[in-house]
């Protein structure tokens, strides 16, 4: 089970999930890199991702879609912002694809990752939002209980790779 790290957001705009995640960090990026891998974490259960299209590299496009119990489907469109491989991720909802802006930007997430002793994983999810207003729409979305449980089911794959 992941150990929660209290970590303060840097706004009022921005929501923070840290966690040490009991596996090697290459493999928690693989997780968040590989759509074939971020397609078995992705969505907090009873949710799924059945699709994950993912070109990861800075102005790379980014497609997760989301599915509720219901089999509603939620398209994800995003862009990479910053890739250091390994190390940190930095993506968009802004843009939909090659620097086209979105309807309604939501959203920038930026995903760290530092070894934590041996085979452990620090994980950092920082997420800017737009405005405060949006801020808080994420929260009462279940920011901090969705994000945590995908963190765990995050580490469940991470395990096994």
């Amino acid at each position: 089970m992941t150990t929660k790290l209290d970590i303060a957001p840097n706004s009022d705009r921005e929501l923070v999930l840290a966690r040490i995640i009991d596996a090697p960090r290459e493999n928690v990026y693989r997780c968040w890199t590989e759509p074939k891998l971020l397609t078995q974490w992705f969505a907090p259960k009873p949710w799924t991702t059945p699709r994950a299209e993912m070109d990861v590299r800075a102005g790379g496009t980014s497609l997760v879609v989301m599915a509720g119990p219901d089999g509603n489907e939620f398209a994800n469109p995003g862009v990479f912002l910053e890739v250091v491989p390994g190390r940190k991720l930095v993506f968009t909802d802004a843009y939909t694809k090659a620097w086209e802006p979105s309807a309604k930007p939501f959203m920038t997430g930026i995903v760290t990752l530092e070894d934590e002793g041996t085979g452990k994983t620090r994980y950092v999810a920082r997420v800017a939002h737009w405005s405060v207003a949006d801020r808080e729409q994420h929260e009462k979305m279940g920011f901090h209980e969705g994000w945590g449980q995908c963190a765990e089911q995050l580490e469940e794959v991470a395990k096994r790779l």
